[in-house]
This record gives structure tokens, C-alpha cells and sequence, in this order.
């Protein structure tokens, strides 16, 4: 008997391109971990906040859809919504979270 823990799922870009989204692999987890560790240190700058968000997603990219990770146009096609499904499904990290907001988490 075969037990799934996380099932796939979508999310749709504007563009209108579909990721197949799972929790990350364990070494793609550890790049994004220690990207996201970084957003602490920028929380009160949205720019920078924003570019680490941006970047986390990139390494969530490498194994939804490796040709959008250099794609010039890939801030055009996400939103802020979107980046935290990606970031949500990838890690796990919930963005609304308050206990993370705090600093608790």
C-alpha cells in the first residue's frame, strides 16, 4: 500500500504557463533555506525583501521549470500572491503565518 504524502499541485502564471509544484528536494531545500534565512536581514527594505523572494523562487524554478530560472521576463509573469504559493509549496513556510512574522517560528 503506497502512501502520498504531498501531492503535486498547480500554480498558474500570468502568462498563463503551469507549474507542477511539490516540496523541494532536499538539495535544492538547503539552497532555498539558507537564501530565505537571508530575508531577516533585509525585512525592512520591500526591494530587498522582494529580490530574496525572487531569488528563492529561482531555486524552487530549477526543478519546476528550469528554462523560466534565467527567463528576462520572469518578474512580469509572477505576482506577490504567486511568489508565496511557490515559496509555500517549495518549503513548506506558510508566509502568512504571525508566529513567523514575529520572529517566533
Amino acid at each position: 500500500m503506497t502512501t502520498t504524502i504531498n501531492e503535486e499541485k498547480q500554480i498558474e502564471l500570468s502568462n498563463g504557463a503551469v507549474l507542477v509544484v511539490r516540496p523541494l528536494k532536499l538539495s535544492l531545500l538547503r539552497l532555498f533555506m539558507k537564501k530565505f534565512e537571508s530575508l531577516s536581514a533585509v525585512a525592512e527594505d520591500n526591494d530587498k525583501s522582494l529580490d530574496v523572494l525572487l531569488e528563492c523562487v529561482k531555486i524552487a524554478l530549477k526543478q519546476y521549470n528550469p528554462e523560466l530560472v534565467e527567463a528576462k521576463d520572469l518578474e512580469d509573469i509572477l505576482d506577490l500572491p504567486t511568489v508565496y504559493k511557490i515559496v509555500e509549496e517549495a518549503s513548506g513556510i506558510k508566509l502568512g503565518d504571525t508566529d513567523l512574522i514575529n520572529g517566533i517560528a
